[in-house]
């Protein structure tokens, strides 16, 4: 496993070691210890999430309150441009955002730590998501950042409106967001 740091320094991109070979490949996606030891952060995830998504759609950014989630996130099938953006006040990196491209052919994966919004663009015909979650999924607590707000001037690779769902199309922008002291 590799762990790449990006420029918001808790959001590491992580590397799996992938074995491939002419009958396809096997990696090892997540192993406890080795996570711990290599990213250095002892957590416990409690839920898997799997979405299934066609081109041009957009989900989030979206973020908990209270239970804040962390994310181990990848991409099972096809591309997404991933972002994630810094929502704890007390934080140098405050308001600033980050992404990287996951696909099923990068193998990558992104950990996103409590305290931020995620999102993701897919830009394959249709790309299907998992992640793993630190707390569980508390639909009353749950918050939408805009997904659009100039003050975080996200550089999307849009070239066409996305696709978006109402919950998403109502997104709060930074300025009037709940956020993470």
């Amino acid at each position: 496993m590799k762990v790449i740091s990006s420029s918001i320094p808790d959001i590491l991109i992580i590397e799996p070691q992938v074995f491939a070979d002419d009958r396809g490949f096997f990696c090892e996606s997540y192993n406890k210890r080795l996570f711990t030891e290599k990213v250095g952060i002892a957590t416990e995830f409690v839920q898997d999430n799997h979405s299934r998504s066609r081109q041009n759609v957009l989900r989030g950014l979206h973020y908990q309150v209270h239970q804040p989630q962390g994310k181990l996130v990848r991409v099972l099938v096809g591309s997404v441009f991933d972002v994630v953006v810094d929502l704890r006040k007390s934080s140098p990196t405050f308001g600033q955002w980050d992404s990287c491209l996951l696909s099923a052919e990068n193998q990558r994966q992104v950990w996103v730590p409590p305290g931020f919004a995620h999102g993701f663009y897919v830009i394959s015909e249709v790309a299907e998501v998992f992640y793993k979650t630190t707390d569980y999924y508390a639909p009353q607590y749950e918050r939408t950042l805009l997904w659009n707000d100039p003050d975080l001037a996200i550089t999307w690779p849009i070239n066409t409106p996305p696709i978006l769902s109402v919950k998403d199309q109502v997104g709060q922008p930074l300025k009037k967001a709940e956020i993470y002291p």
